[in-house]
Formats: structure tokens, C-alpha cells, sequence
């Protein structure tokens, strides 16, 4: 697939997934392509668990009831990252971004391998379920999971929605 038609079917899959696996190899090749994504002064401070462990994977799933992604997911792949950053250029730090810059290519490489997954953050943060998951992958406790990513086949053709065109939201210039 061209880089720009999986930049275009890219989205958040929200449905179930098929019984289908996911191999560790193609695991392997999504996580590199967040290991690869840049960082803030090259920090490479995001760090991840690939989860495919079939009892550790119910687990993770069976928290999310309202979610198939979550309940159906082959894999889980957290993103974890420092509670007390480092500040690394001028008082800032740049976890966050950095994780979020992995998360995007690893969902880039998803859909680029046929797969599908939702970027699962807020979800996390509510109920203390980050430190929850955080404490099932072994996660020290200066460390928080910050995104999780499940993986699998969608068992539908995965549809985006519509997107704004180019004048409506990019202009060269001036706003």
C-alpha cells in the first residue's frame, strides 16, 4: 500500500476483530515503527510492552466492556512513559509528544499490515485503570501507561470518517 492511501485509511477502529492473530514479527515491525518515529532532543524516552499473552490479553480486554476493539483485540501494545519528565530543553519536557508521534506511526504501520486498533487514552486515565494495566505488565512505578493500542483484523472493511477538505482547514501563509 502507498504511504498516502494508508495515511488516508487510517482511523480509529472501533469494531470487532476477527479470530485472526497477530504474529509476533508483525508486533515487532509496528513497535519499531514507534521506536523509529522522533523525539524531543532525541530522548527516546517512550518505552513498550507487546502484549500477546492470550490470559493477559482477556484481562486487559475484559476491563473495557463498552469498547469491541478492546474486547476482541489479539494484542495490546501500551506506551508508557515517565510520571516526573525530565526537562530537556529550556524548562520543557516533550514525553507526551514523543508518544504521540510513536502512537501515530505504529498506527500507520496497523493499517500499512492489514490490521486495525484505536488509540486508547483517556479511558486509561479514568478510575486509575493506567496504574491497573500498569501493575498487570510489571510497569515500575515511576512510570505510567499512557496510551494502549489494540490489535487485530477488523472483521469489518475499516471506514473512516469524512475528512474537511484541504481549503478548509490549510491555508499557505496566512490563517
Amino acid at each position: 500500500m502507498d504511504f498516502f492511501e494508508v495515511v488516508r485509511q487510517r482511523h480509529s477502529y472501533r469494531g470487532g476483530f476477527t479470530e485472526r492473530g497477530v504474529s509476533r514479527e508483525d508486533l515487532a515491525k509496528i513497535v519499531q515503527a514507534g521506536l523509529d518515529a522522533p523525539s524531543g532532543k532525541n530522548c527516546q524516552t517512550t518505552r513498550f510492552v507487546i502484549v500477546d499473552e492470550p490470559e493477559l490479553v482477556a484481562q486487559i480486554a475484559q476491563m473495557h466492556p463498552a469498547n469491541k476493539a478492546m474486547q476482541q483485540a489479539k494484542a495490546f501494545i501500551a506506551c508508557i512513559i515517565d510520571k516526573q519528565p525530565e526537562l530537556v530543553y529550556e524548562g520543557y519536557e516533550f514525553q507526551i509528544e514523543d508518544c504521540a508521534a510513536a502512537v501515530e506511526n505504529m498506527l500507520l504501520a496497523t493499517t500499512a499490515l492489514g490490521y486495525a486498533s484505536v488509540w486508547i487514552d483517556g479511558w486509561l486515565r479514568v478510575e486509575n485503570r493506567n496504574t491497573i494495566i500498569g501493575q498487570l505488565l510489571g510497569v515500575p512505578d515511576e512510570k505510567v501507561v499512557r496510551i494502549l493500542l489494540p490489535i487485530g483484523t477488523p472483521e469489518k472493511e475499516p471506514r473512516g470518517p469524512k475528512k474537511m477538505g484541504f481549503d478548509e482547514r490549510a491555508s499557505f501563509n496566512q490563517f
